[in-house]
């Protein structure tokens, strides 16, 4: 059964730095392409990185050159670290990957930057 846990979230002032975490389970983890999501209130979730399995990564333009998403496949772990935030990157953040044709989330971690 997959299973997709992040952890990291909390309150930031603009400007500042958080480190999002997904640990995954039931998958052989380095072959799977995982992404990170936002939805914030009232609006749609949102792509906002993606990093294959091989390690190539692609980001929404809104967190180009601020966000970076990274893996680790001994730990079978995503990482999204946020630089410069801004009180529009508020929302709760989940972790995704596709298995065997279906989406799977974590629970999201909340994300909430103060002006």
């Amino acid at each position: 059964q997959v299973h997709l846990v992040e952890s990291g979230g909390g309150l930031v002032q603009a400007g500042g730095s958080l480190k999002l975490s997904c640990t995954a389970s039931g998958i052989n983890f380095r072959l799977y392409t995982m992404t990170w999501h936002r939805q914030a209130p009232g609006r749609p979730r949102e792509l906002v990185a993606t990093i294959s399995g091989g390690g190539s990564t692609n980001y929404t333009d809104i967190v180009k050159g601020r966000f970076t998403i990274s893996r680790n496949n001994v730990w079978n772990r995503v990482n999204l670290q946020m630089n410069s935030l801004t009180p529009e990157d508020t929302a709760v953040y989940y972790c995704n990957t596709k298995h065997r044709g279906s989406d799977y989330w974590g629970r999201g971690a909340q994300v909430t930057v103060s002006s």
